[in-house]
């Protein structure tokens, strides 16, 4: 599987690189930090100790693709360009520049201490987008309002009864806060929005102070947005479903409180291996290059990323089935009291705002590793391994 390359420079233990690019009980397998574009993407078929964290995250890329594609195939499915997708369409590519970033984060970071610096901002930025992403699929997939008709039109075609049933009521109504609805659909995003900001800023932060604790503040700080993201998904498990239960959106919504376990199982172990560093805690050395705890780390926040997608999938389904959908046009013309529908501005104009807002803070923060890392990047470049004293 590895290629061998003669130009391709020896892999060092951690005693013979900087310590800045070492890793708790990982003994070997680390480039020096001034590797070429070409030397590290060869390097990705080379057993270093950062080969299994790229290909972890590089193939699942392929593997989300193939789950995306049966979309634009069902039954009464709008043209993949359609406002109905528009949300859709930033979750999987919230989904796939988080993957992208992530793998090439740890193929690309051996090329100096800066450039080491800048991928996993960007890593962290992908993530912290990826959370806005799945807010926007929540809100209009998953809310309680999303697509369900204001008129009985359609409801017997799903073998129900012509009148819709009323809406849940909101969790807060008996505790004076009749309008809390409202109130969720005006702050929901921009919450969302906010908490990703802090993500960010947070864990770039774990890269330039609070070291000793990194890893442990980089899991807690994401619980944030999984709390503020899941609030339609907690409202929709704590009452009875939107949709008729004779309904086939009925039966194809029924699978979301299965899909939400599996999802908050895996992110749960996946923080358990981020924090622990098992198994190569227990066995220092032994789990350099294959089977480390960011490996599998790597391995559970995507099996948790498909189980969330198949989770939104099945809500698209049920949308679907509708006789109607819920889009801005058709709503402004019906007059329809369900969740107005998505619009370029709310969807994409929301996460490109939000990028521009990622970039500033990856730009801030990549100046300041410049200044911290950038003379003793120059000087390794110069004195290369061989000059490179132990630490």
């Amino acid at each position: 599987m590895f290629l061998n390359h003669r130009d391709a420079p020896p892999l060092l233990g951690h005693a013979d690189v900087p310590a800045r690019v070492t890793e708790s009980y990982i003994l070997t397998g680390y480039r020096f930090p001034t590797y070429t574009l070409r030397q590290c993407l060869l390097s990705a078929f080379r057993p270093t100790n950062e080969t299994g964290n790229f290909w972890t995250h590089f193939l699942p890329v392929f593997v989300f693709a193939y789950h995306l594609v049966e979309v634009f195939w069902w039954d009464g499915a709008p043209p993949p360009g359609a406002p109905f997708f528009y949300p859709l369409w930033n979750y999987v590519l919230g989904v796939l520049f988080l993957l992208a970033a992530s793998s090439l984060a740890h193929l690309l970071n051996s090329m100096s201490l800066v450039v080491r610096e800048v991928c996993f901002f960007v890593d962290y930025g992908t993530i912290s987008a990826y959370t806005v992403g799945s807010s926007l699929a929540y809100y209009y997939y998953i809310h309680p309002r999303a697509g369900v008709l204001g008129t009985g039109q359609g409801w017997a075609a799903n073998g129900s009864s012509t009148e819709p049933p009323p809406p849940p009521p909101s969790l807060l109504a008996p505790y004076g806060f009749p309008d809390a609805g409202a109130l969720f659909e005006t702050f929901y995003v921009p919450s969302s929005c906010v908490v990703a900001i802090i993500c960010i800023l947070s864990c770039c932060n774990t890269r330039q102070r609070w070291r000793r604790h990194r890893y442990l503040i980089r899991t807690l700080v994401f619980l944030l947005p999984f709390l503020v993201s899941s609030t339609p998904i907690f409202y929709r498990l704590l009452t009875r479903s939107p949709y008729p239960p004779a309904s086939a959106s009925f039966a194809s919504s029924a699978s979301m409180a299965g899909y939400f376990c599996r999802h908050c199982l895996w992110l749960v172990v996946s923080a358990v291996f981020n924090i622990s560093k098992v198994p190569e805690r227990l066995a220092p050395g032994r789990f350099d290059v294959w089977g480390h705890s960011h490996q599998w780390f790597h391995c559970c926040t995507f099996l948790s990323i498909l189980d969330e997608f198949h989770m939104i999938k099945a809500e698209v389904r049920a949308v679907l089935l509708r006789p109607m959908l819920a889009l801005p046009e058709e709503a402004a013309a019906a007059a329809l009291t369900a969740l107005p529908g998505p619009t370029a501005p709310a969807t994409y104009g929301v996460m490109l705002l939000l990028q521009a807002t990622i970039a500033a803070i990856i730009g801030w923060f990549s100046w300041h590793a410049e200044r911290i890392y950038g003379a003793e990047r120059d000087q390794l470049a110069r004195q290369g391994p061989k000059g490179h004293k132990c630490h």
